[in-house]
């Protein structure tokens, strides 16, 4: 998830060894609808396109990769990679005190979440619409009205696999609600009518298309790497 007064800036394309920052995953790309599958603290990943690493080294990658990116919340589909794992922030809003200043989004970091098979539930039903919401994977485009539940508890597993709880509200449980929804294959357009998806289709249809030359580009290099391997 993006916040709108950070404006995204766009991963360089690399493959192969171990990341520094992961390219995104885009709007149009099948993964961001496929529900993923749950895993555990001990398993080892595969991000398509990098060697294989660890639950944690994953995750702080993934920390890595949506502060590049400027955003509050990046869920492991966003990566390529289908499991239920999300990682967010909150950020000190401290932007009056330091306004002109090009300050680093991990120096402003209150706390950071990592989150192995979250389950949402609400606290409080009433829905919220008061938030404009983005999306890092639909970079460019804001909404405001989308309905989330103001206050909720989310249950999961932390990297030392150990069980937790904790309960948010207002901008954070948005975020939760956010990242949560894309380990189930959906996008924040899908909680709004769908004009509001039509008034966008022209932007949409340019960050499909960079999703496809994405997606040629990861298959090249998946052909040439195993061109590489058997020779």
């Amino acid at each position: 998830m993006t916040a709108p007064d950070f404006p995204a800036a766009p991963a360089p394309l690399s493959f192969g060894g171990t990341p520094r920052i992961y390219p995104m995953r885009l709007y149009g790309d099948p993964v961001l609808r496929r529900k993923a599958r749950p895993l555990s603290p001990g398993d080892t990943l595969q991000v398509p396109g990098f060697a294989p690493q660890t639950v944690r080294e994953v995750a702080d990658t993934m920390l890595e990769t949506m502060f590049e990116e400027r955003g509050v919340g990046l869920a492991a589909p966003q990566i390529g990679l289908p499991v239920r794992l999300f990682v967010a922030v909150e950020y000190a809003d401290d932007e009056e005190e330091h306004e002109g200043q090009d300050k680093p989004l991990r120096s402003r970091v209150l706390r950071e979440y990592v989150m192995l098979n979250p389950v949402v539930k609400a606290l409080d039903k009433k829905k919220d619409r008061s938030y404009q919401e983005g999306c890092l994977s639909i970079p460019g485009i804001y909404e405001d009205g989308v309905p989330r539940m103001r206050r909720v508890s989310v249950s999961y597993t932390d990297l030392g696999g150990q069980p937790r709880t904790l309960e948010a509200e207002d901008y954070l449980a948005r975020v939760f609600q956010h990242e949560a929804d894309h380990l189930d294959g959906k996008l924040f357009l899908d909680h709004l009518p769908a004009v509001v998806t039509e008034d966008h289709r022209r932007e949409l249809l340019k960050i499909q298309q960079a999703s496809k030359n994405f997606l040629s580009h990861l298959a090249h290099w998946n052909s040439t790497a195993h061109l590489r391997e058997n020779l």
